[in-house]
């Protein structure tokens, strides 16, 4: 008997202590988690030979623009050094003075190394400030640039590695609205590999492999002001493939595909926390009922992002809130042709994939290029293929690309 009462007594005091646990009613912020970084013209393609391709370069053939995308390239380059220079209109359906321009110059120094150097220019046009109805105003240019210069080596016949170093400038603040405003600067790496297989037969034809890997804008955060937060560079990791058909000395068919994944850390679910004592056991906070505790706002799924540039690149592998699954979307990829003519004249065409949660862009890309006494003239234009209007669609670009001592390495 003295049992039984034992264990009515042991019941009810636990029945009694669980109806003062302390619950906790979670309510999450429906924030969207596309990843967004500090100069984001990093990530424009600012050629059109690229550009024309589906945004890719790490595992194409080399030109003079390896510079942004993979220098590992420049020692596979048959011309001694070249000098490219291209224009890019930025959301030139609405305006006509933004716009993306890069410069770049190559020299390969011998046969087993070559060095780079490389401007790139955002424009974001002119702003006009008026404070009152009395002011004649002023006009603002903001602009971002970066400035890079790279190294690469081969390692062996077939295989080269590079190196670059990039200063970065983001002037943005507007001197008119904040006399305290000054512009930011940061500065990146890169480290590239690149593979070049020799030509062999396949079936009836020719053909050589390509192969290529970057990390691109590894470096610190970059911070406006003393009293804001830092953002992260567009910390990149690319890697791809493709395939060159030498159908005969004159005609040649290029296919590669390319994938890209932010090394930045995904924003997490955050929502607001409110501890509270269930008196009457419902699950559901009742104020007037049950007895307020505390309320205050956190992470409900993921972690953290408020951590250094290298925590950050190991974090974006495994910090979505939607666990793997949601760690495939962050990647993008691309597919591309091109057909060259006797080295003079190529077709080329692209289709580059973001997830819908990620971004939607999702574009079409077509070009041309056409090359004469060691000039070449480059075009692209892109068709958006998402429900999101690209600022890039319906964009004529162009490139022009000088070489000198052409054929002077003959790799083949």
């Amino acid at each position: 008997m003295r049992n039984y009462f034992f264990s009515f007594l042991t019941l009810l005091f636990f029945k009694n202590f669980q109806s003062q646990e302390i619950s906790t009613q979670v309510i999450a912020d429906q924030d969207t988690r596309v990843i967004t970084t500090a100069v984001p013209f990093l990530l424009i393609a600012s050629d059109a030979r690229a550009a024309s391709m589906g945004d890719m370069g790490v595992a194409t053939s080399v030109d003079a623009y390896s510079q942004n995308w993979n220098p590992s390239k420049y020692v596979f380059s048959e011309t001694k050094s070249g000098f490219g220079l291209s224009y890019t209109p930025y959301l030139s359906k609405l305006v006509n003075d933004i716009s993306l321009t890069n410069v770049t110059y190559f020299n390969r120094l011998n046969e087993r190394s070559a060095f780079a150097a490389s401007l790139t220019y955002f424009s974001l046009g002119e702003i006009e400030i008026i404070q009152n109805e009395f002011d004649v105003g002023t006009v603002e240019k903001p602009n971002e640039l970066s400035l890079d210069v790279s190294y690469s080596i081969r390692l062996a016949n077939q295989f080269s590695m590079g190196i670059a170093l990039r200063y970065l400038r983001s002037d943005l603040r507007l001197q008119n609205v904040d006399a305290t405003a000054k512009a930011a600067g940061s500065y990146g790496v890169d480290i590239s590999a690149f593979f070049q297989s020799e030509e062999q037969r396949y079936g009836d034809v020719d053909g050589r492999w390509r192969a290529g890997a970057i990390i691109q804008n590894l470096g610190p955060k970059i911070k406006y002001d003393d009293s804001g937060s830092e953002s992260f560079l567009p910390t990149n990791l690319r890697f791809g493939g493709g395939f060159d058909f030498l159908l005969d000395q004159y005609n040649k068919v290029a296919v590669t595909a390319e994938f890209t994944k932010l090394l930045v850390p995904t924003p997490p679910i955050t929502g607001s926390f409110t501890d509270y004592i269930d008196t009457n056991e419902n699950g559901v906070y009742d104020s007037d009922e049950d007895e307020f505790i505390s309320s205050y706002d956190g992470i409900i799924s993921g972690q953290s992002n408020d951590v250094d540039f290298m925590s950050g690149v190991f974090q974006s592998f495994s910090d979505a809130p939607g666990g793997f699954s949601e760690e495939l979307k962050e990647f993008t990829w691309a597919l591309s042709g091109e057909y060259v003519y006797d080295d003079s004249f190529a077709l080329r065409v692209g289709y580059f994939n973001e997830s819908e949660e990620k971004g939607a862009r999702k574009f079409i890309s077509f070009g041309a290029g056409f090359k004469f006494s060691g000039t070449r003239v480059d075009l692209s234009y892109l068709f958006s293929a998402s429900k999101i209007p690209s600022p890039l669609e319906n964009t004529l670009r162009f490139s022009l690309i000088f070489d000198f001592g052409s054929n002077e390495y003959l790799e083949y």
